[in-house]
């Protein structure tokens, strides 16, 4: 089976969730067992999803049990050092396995692959086979090369590689929600990121396959997708210069920018809820949120990161926006919007920031007064601007107390909106059975706050009711449907 490592929200970090089971494709079955675990953001989850679809297609049975398996593939993320602390003590685990089963190949996908493959495979030598978020097809070839007694390593990032044409075996089955990747890559070098290293430049799929995809999922009973991208904001698809793709007709326009995408797939059927993450201050137009608010199913609720309040530190980080140009998109938000949930990353402890700076961050949380918001001190990542430029230079000490602010200036705002919601009435997509009691149902509003109501005869998972809410913690509502 797989293990696949679920996020609460689609920015969490790092976080283990259940097995899932997957069944090789009809009349193939090499007999050999697969298991694969996932960290980081939803893009590593969708990938994931990727890679099962191409080795299930080579007959590989999946196991819950890593005892039990021949492959073990770790979907890895470099964005926090705690993430890459995590995925190499999973590796020295597996290690274990391998003295019981030298047959036993052990691999690491994804964005620690490029950086990290010489300390895997030769120093530490914890794995069999490197592979980057550009070469998943390529899989089969790799296990042969090891089957053989070599190491194999694909990191090669490509210009072109969307797998628009991969239908993702989707491992996160209840059958409800799904991930459906838009674009590949990211061109914005902000200084404390690895991702412009490690997933290549930016390229977009084109709309044809996305509406396709969603469709099938929307036939098969689904009824939420969220649309992913390292920056969905600068999506954009030109028929003309795609000509020679064969699914270049996509629409009728010869551009299609992420508001004709968000439509395209709005249309597909009203029942349809469209989420979307990650947004990019610099790039999310009046013409996105016009669109969000056009369509009842593109639900209200945009992540958008920060990352500092404070001009000075944001041109450091080459955020190539400033504080006052976030503001302005918050109030177009606000504006054109009226009911629209907003999240954010923030960063505290970036080199040279000084309390001063930060206490602008915290302004920024006062401004905004965001619904829920991701929070963490500044970790060098090596290879990024930042890690060559700047010093890392906050001392631990300093970070930490930034850090536990926010943190609890968040909790006082997700609160604050929380009981904002208090005798309101919520459309809520049921999910399924609460994780405390199965006497109730969970589910998100429209606004992606979690729900939980008693479970009733009249309605089931994948269907929509309306829940007054009666009362509320930080994160969750509860009410009851009416």
């Amino acid at each position: 089976m797989m293990d696949l490592v679920i996020p609460d929200k689609t920015h969490d970090e790092s976080r283990q969730g259940e097995a899932l089971v997957l069944e090789p494709v009809t009349g193939k079955n090499n007999g050999r067992k697969l298991y694969i675990e996932s960290y980081g953001c939803a893009m590593n989850f969708s990938d994931s999803e990727i890679v099962a679809s191409i080795l299930s297609e080579q007959g590989f049975e999946t196991t819950a049990d890593h005892n039990a398996a021949d492959v073990i593939f770790i979907n890895t993320c470099s964005i926090r050092e705690n993430a890459e602390q995590r995925v190499r003590n999973r590796l020295k685990e597996f290690t274990v396995s391998k003295v019981k089963n030298p047959g036993l190949v052990v691999g690491v996908l994804g964005c620690m692959a490029e950086r990290l493959k010489s300390k895997f495979l030769e120093e530490e030598k914890l794995v069999d086979v490197v592979v980057g978020p550009d070469a998943y097809r390529d899989l089969p070839n790799l296990i042969d090369q090891v089957d053989s007694g070599q190491k194999a390593v694909n990191v090669l990032l490509s210009r072109e590689e969307t797998y628009a044409d991969i239908s993702p075996v989707r491992l996160n089955s209840n059958g409800i929600n799904a991930f459906v990747s838009i674009m590949r890559g990211c061109d914005n070098m902000c200084s404390f990121c690895v991702v412009p290293f490690t997933r290549g430049r930016e390229r977009s799929r084109d709309p044809q396959s996305i509406v396709a995809e969603c469709t099938d999922l929307f036939n098969k009973g689904y009824r939420e997708v969220t649309l992913l991208g390292q920056n969905v904001d600068s999506y954009k698809w030109n028929a003309t210069a795609e000509s020679e793709t064969p699914n270049a007709e996509a629409s009728s326009a010869e551009t299609t920018n992420f508001a004709n995408l968000l439509e395209l797939v709005a249309l597909i059927s009203p029942e349809l809820r469209v989420r979307f993450s990650t947004s990019h201050p610099k790039d999310i137009t009046d013409d996105v949120l016009y669109t969000i608010n056009k369509y009842d199913n593109i639900c209200n609720y945009i992540h958008l990161p920060v990352q500092s309040g404070n001009s000075r530190i944001l041109e450091m980080m080459n955020r190539t926006y400033d504080r006052e140009w976030y503001i302005n998109r918050i109030d177009a938000i606000r504006r054109i919007i009226p009911d629209c949930a907003i999240s954010t990353d923030m960063i505290t402890g970036f080199c040279s920031e000084t309390d001063e700076e930060h206490n602008d961050s915290v302004s920024m949380m006062d401004y905004v007064k965001y619904d829920f918001a991701y929070m963490f001190k500044y970790s060098e990542r090596p290879g990024t601007l930042a890690a060559k430029r700047y010093k890392d230079d906050i001392p631990e000490e300093v970070k930490q107390s930034r850090l536990a602010q926010i943190v609890a200036k968040q909790q006082e705002y997700s609160f604050y909106r929380m009981q904002a919601r208090i005798g309101k009435v919520e459309k809520v997509l049921i999910e399924g059975y609460s994780k405390k009691a199965d006497k109730d149902y969970c589910g998100r509003s429209d606004q992606n706050a979690m729900v939980i109501f008693p479970v009733g005869d009249n309605y089931k998972p994948g269907e929509y009711v309306n829940v007054l809410i009666e009362r509320t913690t930080s994160a969750t509502l509860i009410g009851k449907v009416v």
